[in-house]
């Protein structure tokens, strides 16, 4: 890694550990006692946010005193996913006849339509389109950016749901979806989004509802700079997870990230909730410890990433290093593996940005990752395979590392011989089949889609750029990301024929609802169950030992499933360039 990459690593994690620990405890604030009902503690926020929040309560109906059992939790949020859905679809399709529409764009295509607002919909954000040359002013701030809140807010959800289950006991309930939902837009998404966004617009990312103006440069030729409210999209896509850019280029566009300062901002907007709520975790079940081995699983995961994939980069393509290419750090040139980067920021802090947006389900890029080398892009493929928990997206991301711990609990009561338990709850056979079927669902999808798709010759006739490993590897990445609700891409691939904005959607909500349907089935059933007391015999999960077993799972797991394909792909192609 470059001096700068490592110093902007160094500022980031100091920046980390000053700050996520406050906000975990703010967070669990804002969820508040998941045994006494969920109500918040008696905060500023309630004293600030709780007049707000009764005025949408009564303007949507909404009784904030019904606790609902897990089934109508689910409804909810589906019920509330759907009208979503319709409503963004609307917006795109007639977007042409809508006003906030300065450079007259027409309306979405329907596939591309139905693609985006899944997308949006499921905290993915991939974009089968190019934001600047297709989006109105309005469907980037009522349709994308809204989505961006509530999405990020539905994920945050259902893990306060999955918190109640494990710490509730004898109980039907999980909460009130409309009230979590409610409560987390304004009290930390809103909040935190309005002060990120006037940072970055003091940085020069830009806020405003021009058009496209034509300008000429100094030397005489001529040049379109789009506009738009840019800022207010870039902070939440990258707090919330979800990773959309308001222009084609993303985080590599100058106009949503100008400098080393906006970037370690949208890093640190990236990871600040997914490693705060396991802290917010610990506090909630009443047991730190808890919280901080998930965490520490976590922050293992996603520097092994961030320190492969820099590594990588930074030392260079093999191939051109064949050819005589000198590719070291000197004062003309930054060194590494330049192709797909850009100056302001090189291949180590391209790799710092690369391994926290596939680690999360956020997906924006500073860099190409189709350029990246064949270890690097494979270790970002790599993070989304093991299922978005290193440390994964807002909410998600911990609900998929306590699914990996109800089955850790489970192997290590088979070794000794004993009923597993989990902070008192006995996992018994009906766990163990939702948690099977949670782990299923994403690698069939990944790797059922991406085999229909090569057999049938579809993408490889209208979408595939490059051939060979490469080639498999565009493919694979494409419903890799869209099943783990991601949202990056490698750039080689055509993702905007219907074959490719059809599967992918069906990828995407397969990706979201697939997993978050049995999740919120385990959390009722632990719920309805009663603790058991700790004996010598208890496997103690607030340990390192207990996270390791966690961090070895999640690695067997990943590592067993999809190793072949990995192997046909990434692997080889990394094998090639030596």
């Amino acid at each position: 890694m470059s001096a700068a990459a490592i110093f902007q690593l160094l500022v980031l994690l100091v920046l980390l550990g000053v700050t996520v620990p406050p906000l975990g405890r703010y967070l669990a604030g804002v969820f508040g006692d998941p045994e006494l009902g969920g109500e918040p503690e008696p905060t500023l926020g309630e004293r600030l946010f709780g007049p707000i929040e009764r005025v949408i309560y009564r303007a949507c109906r909404v009784n904030p005193g019904a606790q609902q059992r897990w089934t109508v939790y689910a409804m909810s949020l589906l019920a509330f996913s759907l009208v979503s859905v319709l409503g963004l679809y609307a917006l795109l399709r007639f977007q042409g006849t809508l006003p906030l529409n300065p450079d007259g764009r027409p309306g979405v295509g329907p596939t591309v339509a139905f693609n985006t607002a899944v997308s949006f919909l499921t905290n993915t954000n991939w974009q089968a389109y190019g934001g600047e040359t297709t989006m109105s002013h309005l469907s980037q701030m009522l349709g994308l950016t809204v989505q961006n809140f509530v999405s990020a807010a539905a994920g945050m959800a259902v893990i306060v749901a999955i918190i109640r289950g494990i710490t509730r006991r004898g109980s039907s309930t999980l909460g009130n979806f409309w009230v979590d939902l409610t409560r987390i837009v304004v009290r930390v998404l809103v909040p935190m989004a309005f002060i990120a966004a006037i940072f970055l617009v003091s940085q020069g990312v830009i806020q405003n509802f021009s058009g496209t103006q034509t300008v000429s440069g100094v030397s005489g030729a001529s040049q379109s700079i789009p506009g738009g409210p840019a800022a207010s999209q870039v902070a939440i896509k990258q707090l919330g997870t979800n990773g959309g850019g308001f222009f084609n280029a993303n985080s590599a566009h100058p106009f949503e990230n100008p400098n080393g300062w906006t970037n370690l901002l949208q890093i640190w907007l990236i990871l600040s909730l997914p490693l705060a709520i396991p802290l917010a975790y610990g506090r909630m079940v009443k047991d730190r410890k808890q919280g901080n081995v998930l965490l520490g699983v976590m922050m293992v995961l996603w520097l092994a990433s961030v320190l492969l994939i820099s590594t990588a980069e930074t030392a260079g393509n093999p191939m051109l290093t064949d050819q005589g290419a000198d590719q070291a750090v000197a004062a003309q040139q930054s060194g590494g593996n330049m192709e797909g980067k850009e100056t302001r920021f090189g291949p180590g802090t391209c790799g710092l940005y690369a391994g926290t947006t596939t680690g999360t389900s956020t997906g924006a890029v500073n860099c190409m990752h189709d350029s990246l080398t064949g270890a690097g892009g494979g270790v970002t493929m790599v993070n989304m395979l093991l299922g978005e928990v290193s440390p994964g997206g807002v909410g998600v991301g911990l609900m998929g590392l306590l699914i990996y711990a109800l089955l850790a609990v489970f192997i290590a009561g088979l070794m000794v011989g004993r009923t597993p338990e989990y902070l008192g709850k006995k996992i018994e056979a009906t766990e163990m089949k939702l948690v099977v079927l949670y782990i299923v669902v994403m690698p069939l999808t990944v790797l059922g889609m991406t085999a229909v798709s090569i057999r049938l010759g579809t993408v490889l006739d209208h979408s595939m750029q490059d051939v060979g490993p490469h080639g498999l590897s565009e493919v694979l990445y494409a419903y890799t990301s869209a099943a783990n609700n991601n949202g990056s891409a490698f750039a080689g691939l055509d993702p905007a024929t219907n074959w490719m904005t059809i599967t992918q959607g069906i990828a995407m909500l397969l990706g979201r609802f697939g997993l978050i349907i049995p999740a919120l089935a385990i959390a009722g059933s632990l719920a309805r169950k009663e603790r058991v007391p700790v004996t010598a015999g208890t496997f103690p999960t607030g340990t390192p030992l207990f996270g390791g077993l966690v961090t070895g799972v999640v690695l067997i797991v990943a590592g067993l499933t999809f190793f072949p394909v990995l192997a046909l792909g990434p692997v080889a192609e990394a094998l090639a360039m030596r």
